[in-house]
């Protein structure tokens, strides 16, 4: 049996480590364009949709926070990619605030999230005198009711 020589059998360690490292530095460089073409509307709905008996773990929920002294208001769980109508009535019934926004993927909160400053001065006395909700366009679904404060001038 013949056994190559030491030069020979280093030479292919060199050449091997050289096509391995040429690869990586290639798959790193790659342009976007191989990467898989972004998701339709469609097939975000798909990879999305919900047995019935799990809809009450993925319900929609919104929160609120403060925000250049504004109430500002967040939500999850909501169709990645689709509509949300945001909603703050006065427990009266009075629209105070409506906008349509778009739900992205989250990093934090599951699902579809979204963040909007309402033009609504966040600290109210005497408490919570309004409620704010989230309506899903693609699922059909709202939020249960956040209650918040509302300052209302009455000048």
């Amino acid at each position: 049996m013949r056994m190559p020589s030491p030069s020979t059998s280093r030479r292919s360690h060199r050449i091997t480590a050289g096509v391995a490292g040429a690869a990586l530095v290639g798959l790193a460089m790659a342009p976007p364009a191989l990467a898989r073409p972004a998701p339709t509307a469609a097939d975000t709905a798909a990879a999305t949709a919900v047995p019935a008996h799990q809809l009450k773990a993925s319900q929609p929920y919104l929160f609120s926070y403060e925000y250049n002294n504004h109430l500002s208001l967040g939500g999850g769980n909501f169709t990645v990619g689709g509509r949300v109508y945001v909603l703050v009535k006065l427990n009266s019934g009075a629209k105070h605030y409506g906008k349509w926004v778009v739900a992205r993927p989250g990093q934090h909160n599951p699902g579809g999230t979204f963040h909007v400053e309402a033009n609504i001065p966040y600290s109210c006395p005497p408490g919570k005198n309004g409620y704010a909700r989230g309506y899903d366009d693609a699922t059909g679904t709202w939020s249960p009711k956040l209650p918040v404060s509302i300052c209302v001038r009455f000048d």
